[in-house]
């Protein structure tokens, strides 16, 4: 009503977590909707597994917002007060925003074949900060695995500690392989998952794998209610990589996603200290406990694993 112009951009099988649709409210207040990669036209259900994961929102070209958190309901405890969601978002300014902003013209473009390019929408940017920061856009239309590459990369420069929160934890065998290869070189490897998580079947997933990496001296630890659905890495105090990925072969391989890493000691060290804070009321997982699961729970654990690259 003031003026601006304002582009939204959907996932199509994710807006249907939330109803009724907002998209037609949205439409009737003058706002421009489009929905990625809709699933009920013909030719498109063979990629009804490809989902826009990304969190982006850009404003006037100058500021940005990403990191884990939904617009919507789902994520505001003033309406789900039995089912609260703790996350972390970041604010962004300078160049990487118009990475951000990037990532969503091109999506934009896709969905409906309409250009952002002039100033309004990539103005002139300064550096803001001493951050050393860039954004990596990550999707199935790549050939390179950025996501799992930058993963693997950090990994191995680590040299004293590696703290991961992520509330989906199936990596595949060669991020558990650099995991452990950390861990064995003295690293202290933390991996802090949400003890109640509202995907069961990733849990049970998640469970049968844990073996894999605390048998090489990895730490796992179970955080408390409220869901924790915040996507975070710290190395080394040094380098975070936060945003919208998971580590699950959703976000590996079927979605497009967007992450920011960030050399930066001063929001690393205040990063690290709040995952210190969440481990510290954390509960350990250690084991003995993962080996001590009945047969009837491992059984159950171990076939949901087989559907891991569906999960």
């Amino acid at each position: 009503k003031r003026g601006v112009e304002v582009r939204v951009a959907i996932d199509a099988v994710g807006a249907r977590y939330s109803f009724p649709s907002i998209v037609p409210r949205l439409r009737r207040g003058g706002i421009t909707v489009a929905r990625f990669l809709p699933t009920v036209l013909p030719g498109r259900f063979a990629y009804a597994n490809l989902r826009s994961h990304r969190k982006i929102l850009v404003v006037d070209g100058k500021l940005g917002f990403t990191g884990g958190l939904n617009i919507r309901e789902g994520h505001d405890a003033r309406f789900h007060p039995k089912h609260p969601i703790q996350d972390h978002h970041f604010r962004i300014e300078g160049p990487v925003v118009a990475q951000l902003q990037e990532v969503f013209a091109e999506d934009w473009a896709f969905c409906t074949d309409e250009l952002l390019e002039s100033e309004i929408w990539f103005p002139p940017l300064e550096a803001v900060g001493n951050a050393l920061a860039r954004g990596i856009s990550a999707g199935p239309d790549s050939d390179l695995d950025k996501r799992r590459l930058t993963l693997e990369g950090a990994l191995a420069c680590a040299e004293s500690s590696v703290f991961i929160l992520t509330p989906y934890f199936l990596p595949e065998a060669s991020l558990i392989g650099a995991l452990n290869v950390a861990a064995l070189r003295g690293v202290e490897v933390d991996i802090i998952l949400p003890e109640a998580n509202n995907l069961a079947m990733v849990k049970w997933a998640s469970t049968a794998l844990l073996w894999q990496v605390l048998q090489r001296g990895c730490r796992v630890w179970m955080s408390p209610p409220p869901f924790e659905h915040t996507k975070l890495m710290v190395v080394d105090r040094t380098w975070l990589l936060f945003g919208s990925g998971n580590w699950d072969p959703r976000s590996l391989r079927l979605n497009f996603e967007f992450d920011v890493e960030c050399y930066d000691k001063e929001l690393a060290a205040q990063t690290y200290e709040l995952c210190l804070k969440k481990r510290a009321a954390a509960r350990n997982v250690t084991l003995a406990e993962v080996d001590g699961r009945s047969i009837p729970i491992r059984l159950r654990d171990g076939l949901v694993r087989l559907l891991t690259p569906y999960l």
